[in-house]
C-alpha cells in the first residue's frame, strides 16, 4: 500500500482564517489608536497657547499694553500662526489694552478629526474653555481637551 504524503503548507483555509481575525483585530485596535495620536496631539495647542500666553504677559510688562504686541520688541505674532508642532492654527485677537483671547483650532489631521476638541481658547485672565463640534462649551470637555480629566 502507498501512502501519500501531505505537504507541511498552509492550506487556503488557514490562511482566510488568519487575515480575517488580523482583519478584525485591526479594526478594533485602529480608532484607539487614532484616538490616543488625538489626545496625544491636543498638548500641541495646550502648549502653543500657554506660551503665547506668557510672551503676551511679558510684553505687557514692559509696555503695558497687549495692543500692538507684534510691532514691539515682544515679537509676537498677531492674528493667525501655526502651532509648534503644526497640528493647530492659534489666533491672537486683543479686545484692548488690559485682555487678550487666544484661540486653537485644528489644521491638519488626525486632529481635524477630533470631534472632542474642536477649538481651545485661553483669556488674559488665565481661564480655559473649548468646544466640541456641537459647539458645546461646559466643564467636563474643557477638562478633557486641556488634559486635566
Amino acid at each position: 500500500m502507498q501512502r501519500k504524503s501531505r505537504s507541511a503548507g498552509v492550506t487556503m483555509i488557514e490562511l482566510l482564517i488568519v487575515i480575517s481575525i488580523v482583519g478584525v483585530l485591526a479594526a478594533i485596535a485602529y480608532p484607539s489608536y487614532t484616538r490616543f495620536v488625538q489626545q496625544a496631539n491636543r498638548t500641541d495647542a495646550t502648549k502653543t497657547l500657554q506660551f503665547t500666553a506668557q510672551q503676551l504677559e511679558r510684553c505687557y510688562s514692559q509696555n503695558y499694553t497687549y495692543i500692538n504686541a507684534a510691532g514691539t520688541p515682544c515679537n509676537i505674532v498677531a492674528g493667525a500662526t501655526v502651532s509648534q508642532e503644526g497640528f493647530y492654527t492659534v489666533t491672537v485677537a486683543t479686545a484692548n489694552a488690559q485682555t487678550y483671547t487666544l484661540t486653537a483650532t485644528p489644521l491638519k489631521a488626525p486632529q481635524t478629526t477630533d470631534a472632542p476638541c474642536v477649538s481651545f481658547t485661553l483669556n488674559s485672565d488665565g481661564s480655559q474653555s473649548a468646544k466640541d463640534s456641537g459647539g458645546v462649551t461646559n466643564t467636563t470637555i474643557t477638562k478633557t481637551c486641556w488634559g486635566s480629566n
